[in-house]
């Protein structure tokens, strides 16, 4: 990272060297503390990002029966999470302008851990939607900054550094599926204590990002005048200005509508396919396992396909392979579901990674750390805004079917549209060479 000093303490003038020996004496130090608590901050948050959608999942029938919630209801709250995050995900590029992307990383940490720990506890299925959406406000603003994070202090980096988020992410969304149910039947069996328990991880989080917003204000505070905070902050206006106009970019929004598809099946596959393998016979510690292998399957494959994708000047070869596993996977469902559980989780594991995909091109399609601020923001709130209906009709169609035929059918369907706009967003451009 030959200006991640620079990139890391944003406020300092690059003359400060020649006047602050002794300032620099200590700067080889100060980079690589700062970079380690960094990488922990992105593992730790990353690990934070599903343990709220997919414990839920794994408990979603006794959650049900708990707060008398109807199937459509059920369905709702499956629909919450892309919800929120398109809603508050738009927010996040301000807000990381206003107070800087650590803080407000630490900030959505503490909203996932106080969400998580008072959702269980609420007397009905209102209340309970709204902690959850807290915990989603965190999860949102955390989304969208990532990719800016990793551009920020990676920027020589980025397929390695966001391979290691992804597979964190996933490594947290399969441990929260898997160990859930066997976790909430050693503490009693109460659903509420089981998922309660995910908040004390979420507060872990918190830690390393105090650690950085404190390092960044004592930075300004330590032999900055005033003519380092103008410079810092008529570079930052200039980025902010010079940042692409998102929605006139094709690129943009094939890159929205790949991340939106990819993101509805995503979170039908967390939200009902533990119920899926229920209704077919299985356990309900069987299913949960299943779910776990899915989300498993992103731990090597989200470290490999981005460091295979930056490699790459056309992503399209990589789209098509993970929609042929997610054709695949859901013809199995429908056909055998408990007969080939194992397979058709694995398959399905694969073409979730679509998921580590959209997020390298996001950081592939932008030249400057702002338009990667804006695209994510554009991508991310767009695509889940597109990810909205699809648990719900989910829900509505297995209610009123009684069966899974129409689910799948629609979760198949979908795969063919993701396949097109991936293809085009996995174009060698940026949105930059469309103006």
């Amino acid at each position: 990272m030959a200006d991640e000093t620079q990139t890391l303490d944003d406020n300092r003038p690059r003359g400060t060297a020649a006047t602050a020996p002794a300032v620099d004496s200590a700067a080889p130090w100060r980079s690589v503390w700062i970079t380690r608590l960094v990488v922990t901050g992105i593992v730790l948050a990353a690990l934070n990002l599903r343990p709220a959608i997919t414990s839920l999942g794994a408990l979603l029938e006794e959650a049900r029966a708990g707060l008398h919630m109807s199937g459509s209801v059920a369905g709702l709250l499956t629909s919450v999470p892309p919800l929120c995050f398109a809603v508050f995900g738009i927010a996040a590029p301000r807000l990381a302008r206003r107070f800087g992307p650590a803080a407000v990383v630490c900030a959505g940490m503490a909203a996932i851990a106080t969400g998580l720990a008072v959702r269980p506890f609420t007397g009905g299925t209102a209340s309970f939607l709204a902690a959850s959406a807290l915990a989603l406000m965190g999860i949102a603003v955390s989304n969208v900054l990532m990719p800016v994070i990793v551009k920020r202090y990676f920027p020589d980096r980025l397929g390695p550094m966001t391979g290691l988020y992804s597979m964190a992410l996933a490594l947290g969304t399969s441990v929260a599926a898997a160990a859930t149910v066997p976790m909430t039947e050693s503490l009693g069996g109460s659903w509420r204590v089981g998922l309660a328990v995910w908040a004390g991880l979420a507060a872990l989080a918190v830690l390393p990002w105090i650690g950085l917003v404190r390092n960044r204000e004592q930075g300004r505070e330590q032999g900055r005048g005033a003519a380092g905070r103008s410079t810092a902050d008529n570079q930052d206006a200039s980025a902010s200005a010079s940042a692409p106009r998102i929605r006139r970019s094709p690129t943009a929004w094939a890159l929205a509508c790949f991340f939106g598809l990819q993101a509805t099946g995503a979170y039908i596959t967390m939200g009902w396919m533990p119920q899926i393998f229920r209704d077919a016979g299985v356990s309900a510690g069987t299913a949960g396992v299943l779910l776990a292998v899915t989300m498993v399957m992103g731990v090597p494959l989200a470290f490999v396909i981005p460091r295979l994708a930056t490699r790459m000047r056309n992503q399209g070869p990589i789209v098509v392979a993970l929609g042929l596993s997610g054709l695949t996977g859901y013809l199995g469902l429908l056909l055998a579901p408990a007969a080939g559980a194992w397979a058709w989780a694995l398959l399905l594991g694969v073409s979730n990674c679509a998921f580590p995909l959209a997020l390298t091109m996001i950081g592939m399609r932008s030249r400057t750390g702002a338009g990667v601020a804006r695209l994510s923001a554009f991508a991310q709130s767009t695509g889940y805004l597109i990810a909205i209906p699809g648990p719900l009709l989910v829900g509505v169609l297995y209610q009123h079917s009684g069966g899974w035929e129409l689910p799948i059918g629609l979760m198949a369907v979908l795969i063919v549209p993701q396949i097109a706009v991936g293809i085009l967003a996995g174009r060698d451009r940026t949105v930059e060479d469309e103006f």
